[in-house]
């Protein structure tokens, strides 16, 4: 069975993709970044210190996950490693403890309906959708917006172009902030399915926060999701990102205690079994 099978029955049965975007996009257009340790019923990969560790529903509790991931770390060494457990998936947490990587992160996943979206506020910025002459530009704002993002602030021009290579890509949904000459963010909504869309990437650029754009750009964005069609959005935010999950919140979005993704980290080799 291949890689995408196993991976779409995971999702189909536990909810959630198995598999970040980041991992997506090398298996597509870097292969050779990712190695690969398969078996019949799972698979495992090591693309730089990220791992993904995924086993069919109808062969989990037989120790396939546990023998995959002993080759994994016998092939990773020493070295740190990062692995995601999206919806925070009990028995990933076990043998997370029992191989001794602590878990370092929460993602949530937010939520709400496209309905009774708040107007749009004055403002002396112009929003428009994307257009090709922007991509320097928006690499700039994404990188000094995300600096201390682990994931998010490495986007270049190369990551964005295979980003915007994906099937759901629509300039018209890449909305763009412009003072001026300038553009100062930008909001990247995502079409997942025709009811339900994405608040992708929010960026604003640090010499223009502070003055409500984070929030304009926001409810732009869900008013173009609203406007074609979408009835539902999703957006990912850290748990401790405080000063986001209020502006959320504060746009009617909330956090169900499933919608959580959780990132664990290799802090030690252990030879420890359960």
């Amino acid at each position: 069975m291949s890689i995408e099978q196993i991976a779409a029955e995971a999702e189909a049965y536990d909810g959630a993709a198995p598999l970040d975007e980041a991992t997506l996009l090398t298996l597509r257009h870097h292969p050779e970044r990712v190695r690969v340790h398969e078996s019949e019923d799972g698979f495992a990969l090591l693309a730089g210190r990220e791992l993904s560790l995924v086993v069919r529903p109808d062969a989990r509790g037989r120790g396939v996950g546990r023998a995959l991931l002993e080759r994994a770390l016998d092939d990773a060494g020493p070295s740190e490693l990062l692995a995601w457990s999206h919806g925070h998936h009990p028995a990933a947490a076990a043998l997370a403890a029992s191989y001794d990587f602590a878990q370092v992160r929460d993602l949530w996943v937010m939520r709400r309906p496209l309905t009774d979206l708040p107007a749009l506020p004055e403002s002396d910025v112009a929003i428009r959708g994307y257009q090709p002459e922007d991509a320097a530009e928006i690499v700039r704002v994404n990188a000094t917006a995300f600096a201390a993002h682990p994931e998010q602030g490495a986007m270049d021009e190369a990551n964005l172009r295979e980003r915007m290579a994906e099937d759901w890509f629509d300039p018209a949904g890449l909305l763009v902030a412009v003072r001026g000459d300038g553009v100062v963010g930008f909001h990247w909504t995502k079409h997942h399915t025709p009811a339900l869309g994405e608040v992708y990437v929010v960026g604003v650029d640090p010499g223009a926060q502070g003055g409500g754009l984070g929030k304009l750009l926001t409810l732009a964005g869900l008013h173009h999701l609203a406007d074609t069609g979408h009835t539902e959005v999703l957006l990912y935010v850290e748990s401790d990102n405080h000063p986001a999950v209020r502006v959320y919140s504060g746009l009617g979005f909330t956090h169900a205690p499933q919608d959580t993704h959780v990132q664990y980290r290799r802090v030690g080799r252990s030879s420890r079994q359960v």
